[in-house]
């Protein structure tokens, strides 16, 4: 189900091949499983935080595929794609860039104009195409640079917003990653 207007969310979008095809059949179709057994909106919600801390945990992993937004200078285009969004009418109280694929809390404010298949859409072809120019023939012509659709977690309240917030801007020190990685463009929060 698609996020409304007036909603806020946690959408991840992933460079192509970043998780191993196997492994993410398995995870969807646990996730499947657990979807149908849920009973409660609460058992829907857990069903589908289990699948984002699985799915999440397969990408930090990092055992196939590339690694190209660790390169700062595409870090700092993505970013500022992302950004973009803002004068388009979303909000992006918050975002984290990692190796291979990206956190952002996104508000959908009401009569934004700009659904969030759209917004995402825009950023995939935007930042690919510049993608493109900056990885010049490291990137297979052929290749796609972002694997096709998102993942998105609605966020129900203030206090799980703060929680996301949290855990998306201690992310990169989690992982053992560079203290760039802390610093824009790779984080962003919004005060």
């Amino acid at each position: 189900m698609l996020p409304s207007e007036g909603e806020t969310i946690l959408l991840t979008l992933r460079l192509a091949g970043s998780i191993p095809a196997r492994a993410g059949r398995e995870l969807h179709a646990r996730r499947v499983v657990a979807r149908q057994a849920a009973d409660s909106p609460e058992a829907h919600r857990r069903a589908e935080k289990q699948f984002f801390a699985g799915f999440d945990a397969l990408l930090d992993a990092r055992t196939v595929g590339p690694a190209y937004l660790e390169r700062e200078k595409l870090a700092e285009t993505i970013a500022g794609e992302l950004l973009m969004l803002e004068e388009q009418g979303l909000q992006v109280p918050c975002f984290v860039l990692l190796p291979n694929h990206l956190h952002a809390v996104l508000h959908l404010p009401v009569r934004s104009g700009l659904s969030l298949p759209k917004a995402v859409e825009l950023l995939h072809q935007r930042t690919a195409a510049q993608a493109r120019r900056l990885l010049r023939g490291q990137l297979p012509a052929e290749a796609d640079f972002w694997q096709t659709g998102f993942h998105e977690l609605p966020v129900p309240d203030a206090a799980e917003q703060t929680r996301i917030k949290a855990y998306l801007l201690a992310h990169p020190q989690r992982l053992g990653l560079p203290e760039r990685f802390g610093e824009w463009p790779y984080v962003h929060e919004q005060k």
